[in-house]
């Protein structure tokens, strides 16, 4: 998708409604010196570049923590509070903070999403797309303590057994119970 272009040739929106629905609404100006940006080719891709100063924008991927966590034959899942998937069963997952280890983050959302503390035994894969900036890092888990609840952002906690699991919204779910259940990945 191309950047709309004003009436001066600059890239950037023209009205609010188009900056908060473009994919790059986030740099509109240059962070080095405030300048409109503008596109440029650069390394084989469009890319933000200010003209002023020459920086260019660069975005960096997403990385989301997930984690298949199961007692016997039984799943931990939640219904999503959020979209994208609100109200779908899903696999306790999450953003992954600046200066965060992956695995903290795997913990800590399973945490607030659950209120189970949880081991990760093994890494099962990291699962990308093209056109998608987010990356997922996923592993197993074992709850080891804690109070089910249902998070802020999480309708309900449930556990559903290996073999009757809930539709799944999201594209790598399938590869991701697949590699789950062959046992695949890296232990920790």
């Amino acid at each position: 998708m191309k950047w709309p272009r004003d009436f001066t040739g600059t890239l950037g929106p023209r009205n609010y409604t188009q900056r908060m629905t473009h994919p790059r609404a986030e740099t509109i100006y240059c962070r080095r010196c405030g300048t409109t940006m503008s596109e440029k080719v650069i390394e084989g891709s469009p890319r933000p570049y200010c003209t002023q100063c020459g920086h260019v924008e660069f975005y960096d991927p997403k990385v989301a923590a997930v984690v298949v966590s199961s007692l016997s034959d039984m799943v931990l899942m939640v219904r999503r509070g959020v979209q994208p998937a609100l109200g779908q069963w899903s696999f306790p997952s999450g953003y992954v903070d600046r200066s965060e280890a992956v695995e903290d983050a795997a913990r800590r959302e399973v945490m607030e999403e659950t209120g189970l503390d949880i081991r990760l035994t093994r890494m099962i894969g990291v699962y990308s797309s093209t056109g998608s900036p987010v990356i997922l890092v996923v592993f197993d888990g074992v709850v080891t303590g804690g109070q089910a609840r249902a998070g802020f952002d999480v309708q309900e906690v449930g556990r559903f057994h290996k073999n009757d699991l809930p539709g799944m919204p999201f594209p790598h779910d399938r590869q991701i119970l697949a590699d789950w259940r062959a046992g695949r990945g890296r232990e920790l």
